[in-house]
């Protein structure tokens, strides 16, 4: 299967996107078809052998839509805006308010009493008068052919949309106006002034004028509301440098960034942006990558570490080895990543979609039914024509359409902006109703370095001569612990000596000789024997009970001292786990660690509960027997999390974790923080609150709206609507819907992190 992204014109309301995916999901050879009503693109995933780019593009052609050839380019600069085509929109607006209001001003003037040129008064001027009108509502009607061309178009293909809809109501104003200028003509002929009279009163073209003008006003606020759901990836756009400093040939050279190849490499000076990813080869500096991250304070960089493109370079002077360029870098994976979960449908909108396949011809025919009720009842052509106008007109499905893509590209583009990647909107609808959350212990609750964090001494020995000991004998090793020891004692300035000769002992620590004497470090059963260990066997259960790791260092005479190490937690892990229990989902960690350092854990962090030892082929068999009491989400960050990560409801990928456990993800949290976990899930309840609001606001909309058009409170109430007012109610309406949507823009968590 090969997947495209195309860009289709033409669209504009949910209707529209029913019918491209119904046309293309129709082709043989087409596995799935969806379309993104807010960025005007159809992501196809299709068989090859069966079908060509060329033969769906013919079909979306044919179902009265156009496609716009989209450029090829790998780099982050790519990314469309939503301009909605606002220019064009912008002439079609100043244009039909020129002619709109001098034709206003003729057709309703004489409702003021406002001054009429004496050729467009009574009787003699009735021809005049209405045609006047006839001809300032040509060009309005002009500039907005488009909404002709695509509505009859669709109509003709049998899936009309929003313009069909405006095409047929406008377009009876019009045709009854024509009717009327000839009916005046007639009673001119024929002396008849009470018909020349009646048809000069009930002229539509300042209705249909209206119409189309007031819409598209409606469509070009509505277009520069949507351009602003883009602002997240715009602000990441201006960050990206245009130019890197290459040596080449030994020489400094300023490029394009887009020139910049892999193996390059790069000199960054203070104040400067990172161009592309790579690895500090020398030099150091303080990096911002509050940018990507959302993380306020600079990270401190050295030799060996990683930068990132986008990034700023606050203080010192470093060269780089470019390591990923153009499509590759983190800020295009980003971009990527969020423009996906953008074009992905929530399952929300997939029944507001179902609506709209079957939404625009029911409209029709409740104009068509209202039109028939009203001759039937004898109101006459001109009421009946008005009610079923004023139906076609409100009853648009705009506000539809874009209840749900509006509110999803926000909330990812705001989740970007606090280092938070959403990679899909069914992701994001699931993780509202997360009822258990499942973690990882090492790299996800804790650092993932154990350190050292009890140093004890015994018999008189001096600390320093202890850690030197330690270092001394542990400096052989490649145990995790080892290295804890090796860190302590380069952070107190202590050199490690040599042994003389170095033995593990699996299960149980080391023996080594130092100087002709021989010592020992491990777990209470290897130095058990030594005088004096059975007097520090409480302080060694002691820190055992606390999750810690002790050492007892020893010689063959006396015990010298004890050295606890642990994987310390992380600053902000209690605080997100508290908070996930205030929100009512239960907390589970799964480690492969022992029972009694798990348990430790458990109640330092108030967890409910631990399941410790689990091999990690368990894991997924875990997460799927707590699926059965609601929605889990698994947080884990190494390769042994990957199939609990896919088939959780809702996998969540530390940042700073595997490759493997990233892609697995249906989230990744940039800066390795269990917060943005807590975060996310807030932001999800956020946007699904806002999604509801907007549905619930399109459907009321038109629940009323129809109704009131079609005259049903008129017998009682004496309510008839105005298609003109018809119109402002409609564009208003999808208005409201992305103005509520853009308030996501202003989330911000419940609780609020404090920096370290």
């Amino acid at each position: 299967m090969v997947r495209k992204k195309i860009a289709v014109t033409g669209m504009t309301c949910s209707a529209c996107s029913a019918g491209v995916e119904k046309t293309v999901g129709k082709l043989d050879g087409v596995e799935s078809a969806v379309v993104n009503l807010l960025a005007g693109t159809l992501d196809v995933a299709f068989d090859e052998q069966k079908l060509t780019e060329s033969g769906i593009v013919s079909a979306i052609e044919r179902a009265g839509y156009g496609v716009k050839p989209q450029k090829v380019d790998a780099s982050p600069k790519s990314v469309n805006k939503l301009d909605g085509g606002l220019k064009d929109m912008k002439t079609r607006i100043i244009v039909s308010f020129a002619f709109l209001l001098p034709l206003l001003y003729i057709s309703m003037g004489h409702m003021l009493a406002l001054p009429l040129p004496s050729f467009l008064h009574g009787y003699h001027g009735a021809l005049a008068f209405s045609f006047a009108q006839f001809l300032l509502s040509l060009p309005i009607v002009y500039v907005n052919r488009k909404y002709y061309s695509s509505g009859f178009k669709t109509l003709l293909r049998r899936h009309p949309n929003m313009d069909a809809l405006i095409a047929i109501g406008s377009s009876a104003a019009l045709l009854y106006g024509i009717f009327a200028i000839f009916r005046i003509g007639e009673g001119l002929a024929a002396h008849d002034v009470s018909l020349v009279e009646r048809y000069s009163m009930d002229l539509y073209f300042e209705s249909a004028a209206t119409i189309l003008t007031l819409i598209t006003l409606g469509k070009y606020l509505e277009a520069r509301s949507k351009g602003k759901t883009g602002e997240a990836i715009s602000k990441l756009l201006d960050l990206s440098p245009k130019t890197a400093a290459v040596m080449r040939g030994g020489v400094e050279t300023e490029i394009p960034v887009e020139e910049v190849v892999l193996g390059d490499i790069i000199v960054v000076r203070p104040g400067a942006s990172i161009p592309v990813d790579g690895t500090i080869v020398e030099g150091g500096s303080a990096v911002d990558e509050s940018a990507l991250t959302g993380e306020s304070i600079p990270v401190e960089k050295g030799v060996g570490d990683k930068v990132i493109g986008a990034t700023v370079n606050k203080t010192g002077f470093f060269k780089f080895e470019a390591q990923k360029v153009g499509g590759d870098t983190a800020l295009s994976q980003i971009i990527k990543l969020v423009e996906e979960a953008g074009s992905s449908k929530a399952p929300i909108a997939k029944l507001a979609d179902t609506i709209s396949g079957v939404f625009v011809p029911v409209v029709i025919a409740v104009a068509a039914l209202s039109i028939i009720v009203w001759l039937i009842v004898g109101k006459g052509v001109e009421f009946a024509l008005s009610i079923g106008i004023a139906v076609l007109v409100i009853s648009c499905p705009c506000a539809l359409g874009l209840a749900t893509p509006v509110a999803i590209m926000v909330s990812t583009g705001k989740g970007a902006s606090n280092g938070i990647l959403i990679k899909s909107a069914e992701a994001l609808q699931i993780a509202h109703k997360i009822r258990t959350v499942v973690l990882d212990k090492t790299g996800t609750v804790t650092e993932g370095k154990p350190k050292v964090t009890d140093l004890i001494t015994y018999n008189g020995i001096p600390e320093e001569k202890l850690l030197y000991l330690a270092a001394t004998i542990e400096k052989p090793s490649e145990h995790p612990l080892a290295e804890a020891i090796m860190q302590r004692a380069a952070q107190d300035n202590i050199a490690a000596g040599e042994t003389d000769s170095f033995e593990a002992v699996p299960g149980r620590g080391i023996s080594c000789a130092i100087g002709g004497q021989k010592y020992f470090a491990g777990n209470m059963a290897l130095v058990g024997n030594i005088p004096g260990a059975s007097e520090v066997d409480k302080e060694y259960q002691r820190l055992a009970e606390e999750g810690k790791t002790p050492l007892i260092f020893a010689d063959e005479k006396r015990i010298l001292g004890m050295i606890a190490v642990m994987d310390t937690l992380k600053p902000t892990s209690k605080s997100a786990i508290a908070r996930f229990i205030e929100m009512g989902i239960e907390v589970i960690m799964l480690t492969g660690d022992n029972k009694r350092t798990a348990e430790a854990i458990r109640k330092q962090l108030g967890i409910s509960k631990v399941v410790a030892e689990i091999m990690p082929t368990d894991k997924e068999a875990e997460i799927r027997m707590l699926q059965q009491s609601g929605t889990v989400a698994m947080i884990g960050d190494g390769i042994n999390d990957a199939p609990a990560l896919t088939r959780a409801d809702v996998g969540i990928a530390i940042g700073a974790g595997t490759d493997i456990a990233i892609e697995s993800a249906d989230i990744v949290l940039m800066k390795s923080d269990l917060l943005d976990a807590v975060t996310a899930v807030e932001l999800s309840k956020a946007t699904f609150r806002n999604i509801k609001q907007n549905l619930f606001w399109a459907f009321f909309y038109n629940i009323l709206g129809i109704p009131l058009a079609a005259g049903v409170f008129y017998p009682l109430l004496g309510w008839k609507l105005n298609p003109m007012f018809a119109a402002v109610a409609m564009s208003l309406s999808s208005v409201f819907v992305v103005t509520n949507a853009l308030r996501l823009r202003f989330f911000k968590p419940k609780y609020q992190k404090h920096s370290k």
